[in-house]
């Protein structure tokens, strides 16, 4: 077990500001048969320069990419494609892992050939602790796990496939609705803070609440009137919250 390869992928555009630590996240790992896969959507700020500088640190087995894109999850699924090992996490370019995270992983890992492990989350606001979370896989109708600390099987996305990119937010959440559904999938919680995740992204935003409830109603967890409620609801709140 301690020699099987573990796949990362970092998606970043323009990520100057944030992609250092995520990069240090990676190269402060105590598991250390890690493949490092970059997908970088064209940057233009000084993102490559970064990576570069780092590239002597970073594990062995590296593959960096900068080509434009079709959105994050457009650089993910280009990443899970190149993914050699036999578990893929993701962790993104404002974010980052403990230094156990990988090791804890492969700790838990119970050896099914389709298999999502998962575990607790600290989350910052404005640069500020603001919660540690886990939400369990058995209430994933109602609220997404926390997609930041997943590392799932190669195998379980060739066969129950990767991100819809005709989400722009919530292409998580419906991929782990996919997985739950199939009855396939073994769910694997860690109580262990995994990664550290920082809000303020399109998940976080009001088109990430619409995108969520869009997600539920189209798994059927949730019913059209409901649907309806949260949609203006949520446009009322952008009404009135607006500057």
């Amino acid at each position: 077990m301690s020699e099987m390869l573990v796949t990362v992928l970092t998606p970043c555009f323009n990520s100057g500001k944030t992609i250092v630590k995520t990069l240090e996240c990676i190269e402060n790992q105590t598991y250390k048969n890690i493949e490092y896969i970059i997908i970088d959507g064209g940057s233009t700020d000084n993102t490559l320069d970064l990576i570069e500088k780092h590239r002597s640190m970073l594990p062995r087995k590296l593959t960096i990419i900068s080509e434009k894109d079709n959105g994050i999850y457009d650089a993910m699924n280009k990443g899970i494609r190149l993914a050699k090992g036999r578990l893929i996490g993701i962790v993104n370019s404002d974010d980052s892992y403990e230094k156990d995270t990988v090791e804890q992983v492969v700790n838990h890992f119970g050896n099914n050939q389709y298999e999502v492990i998962y575990g607790m989350q600290r989350t910052y606001l404005d640069r500020k602790e603001k919660a540690v979370v886990i939400y369990h896989h058995d209430f994933l109708p109602q609220q997404m796990i926390t997609h930041p600390t997943c590392f799932v099987t190669k195998d379980t996305y060739e066969k129950f496939g990767v991100f819809n990119t005709q989400y722009r937010s919530a292409a998580d959440y419906d991929l782990m609705l996919r997985y739950f559904k199939s009855c396939e999938v073994v769910f694997t919680p860690i109580y262990h803070v995994l990664s550290n995740f920082c809000l303020g992204g399109l998940s976080s935003s009001q088109t990430g609440v619409r995108e969520n409830a869009l997600v539920r109603y189209q798994h059927g967890y949730l019913s059209k009137k409901k649907y309806w409620f949260i949609l203006v609801k949520s446009h009322l709140f952008e009404i009135f919250h607006t500057n």
